[in-house]
């Protein structure tokens, strides 16, 4: 049985890349053939590499034998030689490596791997490929290129969406076939409540951080970047605040890795008297002892086509508030688990975070309908199916 290569960016511990995990580990259990191609590690790589072969792609030669020789040999003209062919080592051997893994089908997982799925194209062209597509207009502006992703969608004959969003957003905008999309996430709940469930087993990291055990928490998760809206977190958690002075509320946001961003994001907090009541929490494998404490999930979000964390904060139980025309969160939400305000009104988010901060009852059933939607709807069994359904359509035409 020939393999399915699997097209990554980098190991880091975000939504795409953990979906991608899960879904390798579903293949594994039923002895499904892979391979993984990285564009960078992360800390990930070890997950994967549990489950898969994985494959690198060549860093670029960025010292020969050490500083004070390189000078020399650069000087001498023979540093530009060996510079060279230390480079056509590495790509030489990472073009063997890959032609030598028997590929059956690609699967490019997010349009962010445009460039290097364009790159090996010559080496998997007679295999179909499957564009696995997490990605709205905001993030393809910022991590591919116009002519790259042209390339990859004329070269995908099946495009998996995350989304209704995402698959409009790929009809309108490029073109795309619809009838050549479908639409589903693939996440493992069994693995996803399991994970929640030894979470809250653990002590509570919060008290660890100085928040009162009755305190109600308004939680963030995700990448620190402007798409993210972690600026729109501390105003409305200025809001909510200032308009419940007597209720212990604090605003958590886990993955805030500490750059610049943390510390224009810290210094609005100092000026806003808020620094003890809005808590950035670093990436962690850990995450799940946080969000699980939450008890309303805040997704401030300019742009996210379908969220993981969304769908884990569904499992755990705690409603959403959302923006509209942000992407596919509101698709899931929708008025019974939680509440979809109009795109940027941050005013509306603080009222209805108010509404739920302010009736535990409303928290517990919006939470528990979400938490019932997210099994109906998304079942890792059925996922799978329609998955493999794709697998088997596509290779059979190629075999």
């Amino acid at each position: 049985m020939k393999k399915i290569l699997f097209i990554g960016h980098d190991a880091n511990r975000a939504g795409a890349q953990l979906v991608l995990l899960q879904l390798l580990k579903m293949l594994k259990q039923r002895n499904i053939p892979t391979h993984l191609l990285l564009g960078a590690g992360g800390p990930l790589e070890t997950d994967y590499r549990k489950l898969t072969g994985v494959t690198k792609w060549p860093e670029p030669v960025r010292q020969l034998y050490g500083r004070r020789i390189d000078k020399q040999l650069y000087r001498l003209r023979i540093g530009q030689w060996l510079h060279r062919r230390i480079e056509q080592e590495r790509w030489r051997a990472f073009e063997e490596d890959l032609r030598s893994q028997n590929i059956g089908l690609v699967l490019v997982n997010t349009v962010t791997n445009s460039s290097l799925y364009r790159q090996i194209f010559e080496w998997v062209k007679p295999v179909p490929t499957i564009l696995f597509a997490h990605e709205l207009e905001l993030a393809i502006r910022m991590y591919t290129q116009p002519e790259n992703l042209r390339f990859l969608l004329d070269h995908t004959d099946r495009l998996i969406a995350v989304s209704r969003a995402v698959a409009h957003h790929y009809v309108d905008a490029y073109g795309f076939d619809a009838s050549r999309i479908s639409t589903f996430q693939l996440i493992d709940i069994p693995g996803l409540l399991q994970k929640i469930e030894q979470a809250r087993q653990l002590p509570d990291l919060l008290l660890q951080q100085g928040i009162p055990e009755n305190a109600i928490i308004v939680g963030g998760c995700g990448n620190a970047e402007w798409r993210k809206g972690n600026d729109l977190f501390n105003v409305i958690a200025r809001q909510v605040i200032s308009q419940h002075p007597t209720v212990p509320v604090y605003f958590v946001w886990v993955g805030m890795p500490r750059n610049e961003l943390y510390e224009d994001l810290t210094l609005d907090l100092q000026k806003a008297g808020l620094s003890n009541r809005v808590l950035f929490i670093e990436p962690t494998p850990d995450v799940f002892r946080y969000t699980t404490r939450f008890d309303i999930f805040a997704l401030c979000s300019r742009e996210d086509p379908y969220p993981l964390v969304v769908l884990e904060a569904a499992l755990s139980e705690t409603p959403v508030v959302c923006f509209d025309k942000a992407g596919g969160a509101p698709e899931l939400v929708e008025t019974d688990g939680g509440f979809v305000v109009p795109y940027l009104d941050t005013v509306a988010m603080a009222d209805q975070i108010g509404a739920l901060i302010n009736d535990q009852a409303l928290r517990r059933a919006m939470g528990q309908t979400l938490r019932q939607k997210v099994i109906e709807r998304h079942s890792s069994e059925k996922s799978m199916r329609s998955f493999l359904s794709i697998v088997d359509q596509l290779t059979a035409t190629t075999a």
